[in-house]
């Protein structure tokens, strides 16, 4: 069985938004521009059919959008060492989930995204995936029944 991985992927706004994930074809983009090597490697690390948070970040926007899914693994787009992969849109989070929520959760102490928060591509741990999902209500557009998910990894 398949063991699929989560991530989370921050982008400011202004550079690369929710709406400009959602606005590509088929809500499918590049995820490129990632330039500190811890990273990187996690880019690298992404395979096909992973999940990924859509974090808003810069100085007032700092929430989880939605989900995005690996839908073509790490490849190089330039000389400069500098590659990418591809996601699309899974679903946007009936209520994005705010940077100073997830800080108050007991449960995220160890979370990456709060111990490295300059990180811009981080791994979460499938028991934080499920909460800020649940914090979320949900995707926008989803039945009432849960999706059931491959086995999770909890030690990423």
């Amino acid at each position: 069985m398949k063991h699929r991985r989560y991530w989370l992927l921050k982008t400011e706004p202004k550079e690369w938004s929710w709406e400009d994930q959602t606005a590509s074809p088929e809500g499918t983009a590049q995820w490129d521009g990632v330039k500190n090597r811890q990273a990187q490697n996690n880019l690298r690390s992404m395979k096909k059919g992973d999940l990924c948070f859509f974090y808003h970040s810069g100085p007032s926007d700092r929430r989880v959008m939605g989900t995005v899914e690996v839908v073509k693994e790490w490849y190089d787009i330039n000389d400069g060492g500098g590659g990418a992969v591809d996601v699309r849109v899974v679903g946007r989070l009936r209520r994005a989930v705010e940077l100073k929520e997830m800080k108050g959760e007991e449960g995220f102490r160890g979370f990456v995204l709060l111990k490295q928060p300059r990180l811009s591509v981080v791994p979460v741990p499938g028991d934080v995936w499920e909460r800020v999902i649940e914090m979320g209500g949900g995707y926008v557009g989803e039945d009432d029944e849960e999706e059931e998910v491959d086995e999770v990894v909890k030690d990423v």
